[in-house]
């Protein structure tokens, strides 16, 4: 495997885990709660503009990868989807790019 498929598997795995760690004692505390969590993305104007721009940059991605992967028939990168609206961008996008570079890099 490449160094550079292994960097994005590495930071596929910290985006998972470390956005995780703030957000699993948030659900502990007060339940799988998709309203509170709006209410708690829209705290304050900071808040809220980082809130808009993961949204938009998943739609983003989204969009890249359907476009890249469809045509090429590949439909392992795909996953990068579910992961970027489950997990967050900053799990999808380097997962995307890591199933993307398939083991031929």
């Amino acid at each position: 495997m490449s160094k550079l498929r292994i960097t994005y598997l590495l930071l596929a795995t910290l985006g998972a885990l470390l956005p995780m760690s703030y957000l699993a004692p948030w659900i502990m505390e007060n339940g799988l709660s998709i309203g509170g969590l709006i209410t708690a993305w829209q705290q304050n104007a900071a808040a809220t503009g980082l809130f808009w721009d993961l949204v938009i940059s998943a739609i983003v991605l989204t969009i890249w990868v359907l476009a890249d992967t469809l045509p090429r028939n590949n439909r392992l990168p795909l996953l990068a989807i579910p992961a970027t609206f489950l997990i967050g961008v900053s799990c999808g996008l380097p997962l995307f790019l890591y199933l993307r570079t398939g083991p031929t890099d």
